[in-house]
């Protein structure tokens, strides 16, 4: 009994400080919406055309003893996509069915830095409501306490049940192009 309350006593508080430690290490960083951007390309047979949104609401927990990215959160609003057509912004926000559906999400909890310098961040990503594992490699930049996170992937959009806009009896591609940058300041 008396070691029990020895152990309590002390290792109690001595494993806590240890967790406390450890944990006081990583911080949340926000990204700056000046100049965080996610991109979308889309091709259709007759043309090519980008939708950006600045309005990027990401997070990561970043820890200072070790320099890196631990985990992320990113959510952005479909509706705030700008392809500097508002009848085709109309018409995506239609398709999408962004009143039911009005964000895109992707949270990892697994982010590992390559030996290329690259991170790759294993997670899930929510799109129109369908969530799939996703796997992104991101490029990481440092200047002095910037950091930037920047990326390209594909995403299918029969995956996430959406289907492919057409023009002219012309369907798009299924692909769309995604390439995001994310500014943290340290």
């Amino acid at each position: 009994m008396r070691y029990k309350l020895l152990i309590n006593g002390c290792l109690g508080p001595f494993l806590l400080s240890i967790l406390i430690a450890a944990t006081a290490a990583s911080h949340k960083l926000i990204a700056d919406k000046k100049t965080s951007t996610v991109t979308y390309t889309m091709y259709h047979p007759l043309h090519t055309w980008d939708g950006v949104s600045h309005d990027v609401n990401c997070a990561i927990m970043y820890n200072d003893d070790s320099k890196q990215v631990e985990s992320v959160a990113v959510a952005i609003k479909v509706a705030s996509f700008d392809s500097k057509d508002s009848n085709r912004d109309s018409h995506a926000l239609e398709v999408l069915d962004a009143i039911r559906y009005p964000n895109v999400t992707f949270v990892s909890q697994q982010v590992v830095p390559n030996a290329d310098g690259t991170l790759k961040a294993t997670g899930k990503l929510t799109f129109h409501g369908v969530t799939k594992p996703t796997v992104l490699v991101c490029t990481r930049k440092d200047n002095g306490n910037s950091l930037t996170i920047d990326g390209l992937f594909d995403i299918n959009m029969t995956d996430f049940n959406i289907e492919q806009p057409s023009l002219l009896g012309m369907k798009a591609d299924n692909a769309i192009k995604l390439k995001f940058t994310a500014s943290f300041t340290r």
